[in-house]
């Protein structure tokens, strides 16, 4: 059945990043599923065709790696995990490969950790990677680097690396094929489940329809892929969750037809420096913020001036990262401080004019600036009173 938001949702975009994960892509004894990505490939070559870019960020290279090593389950010690990861992918590639080859498409390996995120030339690298990659008309197939990065994840698995990656990408539409048709008001599998079609303002509260039911081969289950789409939406961007299994799958997306969940964008698009702050930066400490100072970088886009911080949480030097709280310690934003923690607790509480007398100089006016500064969830900011200074 046609949906015109779907159709409206899916027109609107012009980059589809498409994470497939592990349970769509192996069998059941842990091999790789080649017609699935036969399938797949069919169908991403149409997108293609209609005039779409496409971000293949694949899964499956841990459970094709254990076929391939011949083991009977998923190995517990981390040398066997990368051992199967660096087999797997060899395999996952050749097999998305030869697919896409089929009908005329090259494509591009990108393994990144989490560190090609963090740190900013880095992350400009993977994003004009992918554009450079789109210009030659090839296909990008994105993985986390699991040989290398298995321990030092936080990422902690594809459902976030797809989200950082629409972040970097033009008019993007995110699309999470799992094994599951969507976002169930309980636990998939119960009688009186009902499939979520449309969520309007995807928030944490979606966490409650997280149950015990989780991947057997996929490494975050419904709550992964939950965070990662508030995440993604939070930014401007829209997702739909949907079964990888599902006949035609992406061309039943692309009509617009009823399938699987669409999570709505929240607010307007945010721009591409501040996704980077939002969703790849790593906070080194917090800043406690009065209510005054609340009001003022959540609901009236100011930046954040030394008077309305109450307290400071952690260490960290000028230019870190750090989570701007409310005083139930809530994370209402996220930004780059231009002050170090030791100097912000002598200014904190005070007005501009008295950083010179403090500090003995005046480097910057505001803690953090808001160009420098992202809302991360306005909900959350409760009990917000007037601005100050």
């Amino acid at each position: 059945m046609r949906n015109l938001v779907r159709q409206e949702v899916f027109d609107s975009s012009r980059t589809l990043i498409i994470k497939i994960g592990s349970n769509v892509l192996t069998r059941g004894d842990d091999q790789l599923d080649e017609d699935c990505i036969r399938h797949l490939s069919e169908q991403i070559d149409r997108l293609i065709a209609a005039g779409r870019k496409v971000v293949i960020v694949s899964s499956g290279a841990v459970a094709a790696g254990i076929g391939i090593l011949g083991l009977a389950r998923s190995p517990e010690s981390l040398p066997a995990l990368q051992a199967a990861a660096a087999a797997g992918q060899t395999h996952l590639m050749k097999a998305w490969g030869e697919s896409l080859n089929r009908s005329g498409h090259a494509v591009a390996q990108i393994l990144v950790t989490v560190n090609d995120f963090r740190n900013r030339r880095r992350y400009l690298n993977v994003r004009n990677t992918i554009r450079t990659l789109f210009d030659f008309n090839v296909v990008p197939v994105v993985n986390e680097n699991d040989s290398v990065s298995i321990e030092e994840i936080t990422l902690g698995d594809n459902d976030q690396l797809a989200s950082m990656i629409a972040a970097q990408v033009a008019a993007p539409l995110l699309i999470m094929l799992s094994g599951i048709d969507g976002l169930y008001d309980g636990p998939p599998s119960g009688p009186t489940s009902k499939l979520i079609s449309l969520v309007e303002k995807p928030d944490e509260t979606l966490l409650s329809h997280v149950t015990a039911e989780q991947s057997s081969r996929g490494r975050g289950g419904m709550s992964a892929k939950l965070s990662a789409i508030i995440d993604a939406t939070s930014g401007g961007e829209s997702v739909i969750l949907a079964n990888g299994r599902a006949e035609g799958i992406l061309d039943q997306i692309s009509r617009g037809d009823q399938v699987g969940t669409l999570f709505l964008a929240a607010g307007a698009t945010v721009p591409a420096w501040k996704k980077w702050i939002r969703s790849a930066t790593r906070p080194e400490g917090k800043l406690v913020l009065d209510d005054g100072a609340c009001r003022a970088v959540v609901a009236e886009g100011s930046s954040l001036l030394a008077v309305g911080i109450s307290d400071v949480v952690g260490e960290f030097d000028q230019g870190a990262s750090v989570e701007l709280v409310n005083s139930s310690y809530s994370v209402v934003a996220r930004g780059l401080s231009n002050y170090g923690s030791v100097d912000i607790r002598k200014i904190l509480g005070r007005r501009t004019a008295q950083i010179p007398e403090l500090l003995g100089h005046v480097p910057y006016g505001e803690v953090v600036h808001r160009d420098n500064l992202v809302v991360t969830d306005v909900s959350r900011s409760a009990q917000l009173g007037t601005s100050r200074d």
